[in-house]
């Protein structure tokens, strides 16, 4: 039986379309941040814009995966739905492989059967913020690993707490060890000022794991944080299967940073660990 491919989509526009070139920007990209002492990774939050704007801001994740001491079996990479396509809350992607220029990435059939989440490859054609993620992981890491491919359709606690526990129950059944990304971006198109201080009420729970507030100071604020439904789904499964998680900003701006605008959108990263110090 022939493979399923998702052919890249967004190669050549969001990131470079060739092999040499993403290496020559990946390798230009300072991942100097210091990282937290962490007994366990658990998943990261990492933004999804094109890679002039975001990719330097996201890379520092992918460099504690790398430095990490334990490897990653799959990547289990959660995104919020621009496109509007979709069934039901969330979607997994259930082809076979995912190619970037830097090759292929095969998904993780078995987990995604013990998922239990409903297959829909339209709500994955045409998403950038998952497929912007897969030449980070090909990059950074040194090792052979799998992905999961999830969109979310209805960002709700509700919804994420329910996709946390159905994640924890494949982990279980497969005995993988994962590592969820949460695919977000944060204010869209505000002054620079304002946007860092709307994005701050909800950073702020964000640092605490507090799920269902995150999702209040979103309504409260009208922060426009396009995946504030993937950053629910990691605190709710870091707060249901380990005893001390925590989280860190690794890196953290603006696109105005690199093209000088009053109307900017904000890029966050932040890794989400278990601490290996005793409180």
């Amino acid at each position: 039986m022939e493979k399923t491919i998702r052919k890249p989509v967004y190669a050549g526009k969001f990131y470079p379309g060739s092999a040499h070139e993403l290496n020559v920007m990946f390798d230009n990209m300072d991942v100097s941040h210091k990282l937290p002492e962490a007994e366990d990774l658990i998943g990261g939050v990492v933004p999804h814009a094109g890679y002039v704007y975001s990719g330097h801001h996201a890379a520092p994740v992918y460099n504690a995966l790398k430095n990490h001491h334990e490897a990653i079996d799959t990547f289990v990479i959660i995104n919020p739905n621009h496109t509007g396509i979709g069934n039901g809350n969330f979607n997994v992607s259930g082809v076979d492989e995912w190619e970037t220029p830097l090759g292929n990435i095969e998904t993780d059939k078995e987990f995604i059967s013990a998922l239990d989440i409903e297959v829909n490859e339209l709500a994955h054609q045409s998403e950038h913020s998952g497929e912007v993620q897969l030449p980070f992981l090909q990059h950074f890491l040194p090792y052979n690993f799998k992905i999961v491919m999830i969109t979310i359709n209805r960002q709700t606690p509700s919804n994420a707490i329910a996709l946390a526990k159905l994640i924890a129950e494949a982990r279980e059944k497969t005995q993988r060890k994962i590592f969820i990304l949460a695919s977000s971006d944060f204010s869209h198109y505000e002054n620079p000022l304002t946007g860092f201080e709307k994005d701050q009420f909800v950073v702020n729970e964000i640092l605490e794991l507090n799920t269902d507030e995150i999702f209040q100071q979103i309504r409260k604020n009208d922060v426009t944080a396009c995946g504030f439904g993937c950053i629910m789904t990691l605190t709710a499964y870091a707060n249901d299967n380990y005893e001390n998680p925590e989280m860190k900003i690794l890196s953290r701006g603006h696109s105005g940073e690199v093209i000088s605008s009053s109307q900017v959108v904000n890029y966050i990263s932040i890794l989400c660990y278990q601490s290996n110090l005793v409180r």
